[in-house]
């Protein structure tokens, strides 16, 4: 038995979400059904992280065990043929020890979230990005962002379906930038609460639009209760960018 860890890049849009469902098709769905007709065998997809429904994923790093011989690039290029032609591509493939888990192993997790800041529809960007008409104040929600960076309760950001066993988390990382029409917000941690980076956009956002205190999201975070959320923004705007790993 061989374990391979995939690097994995795929748009969100027509899936339930990574995690297999029974509500319809996901990500782990698709990619268990090609290394079946690649190996026959039956196989389950590990992976460093989950994403809700038409949330995207630049490099999501996952793990499959395997029987069969196959070399790592003639499994990468036989699981995108298979895989055509849903939004799911394998980028990367290579052996790794028997103890080395997608999951487990994770010992770091970062994310992407994008807002086009304009008035005209989105075209290319559509299902990509959340279209923002108003204009940002994207210093503002830097400066907001800050508050929510370090250990805290992060329970007014979390779901209600949320599994996690602790609200405290560690973020490490919030930082908001502008570039050209699009504002981007980048968060690092060792792990994420279900709903937790599109809770804290959704409220620096409110920020950046003026109606929301610089000085409210701190104060959200303080209250430890959901209801204290201004605002969850969509799924669409949202990438898993990458998952580290101990050298």
């Amino acid at each position: 038995m061989t374990r391979f860890a995939l690097t994995l890049e795929f748009d969100g849009t027509p899936f339930v979400g990574l995690q297999r469902q029974a509500a319809g098709p996901s990500v782990q769905q698709a990619v268990e059904a090609a290394a079946r007709r690649v190996t026959g065998e039956k196989v389950t997809l590990h992976s460093a992280g989950r994403t809700d429904a038409g949330v995207h994923a630049l490099a999501m790093r996952g793990h499959l065990d395997i029987a069969k011989a196959i070399d790592p690039f003639r499994l990468m290029e036989a699981l995108n043929a298979h895989l055509r032609p849903d939004p799911i591509a394998v980028t990367a493939c290579e052996v790794v020890p028997d103890d080395w888990h997608a999951r487990f192993s994770c010992i770091g997790r970062s994310y992407l979230y994008r807002i086009v800041n304009r008035r005209a529809p989105l075209t290319l960007d559509c299902n990509r990005a959340w279209q923002v008409a108003q204009p940002l104040d994207a210093a503002a929600m830097h400066r907001a962002a800050q508050a929510l960076v370090g250990r805290h309760d992060f329970t007014t950001f979390r779901s209600a379906h949320c599994q996690s066993a602790s609200a405290v988390k560690t973020l490490d990382r919030l930082d908001v930038e502008r570039v050209d029409e699009e504002v981007h917000i980048r968060a690092e941690a060792r792990s994420f609460l279900h709903h937790q980076v599109r809770g804290m956009v959704g409220c620096l956002a409110l920020v950046g639009m003026g109606r929301w205190r610089e000085e409210q999201v701190a104060e959200a975070l303080e209250a430890r209760d959901r209801a204290a959320l201004g605002l969850n923004a969509p799924p669409h705007g949202l990438y898993f960018v990458a998952a580290t790993y101990p050298p």
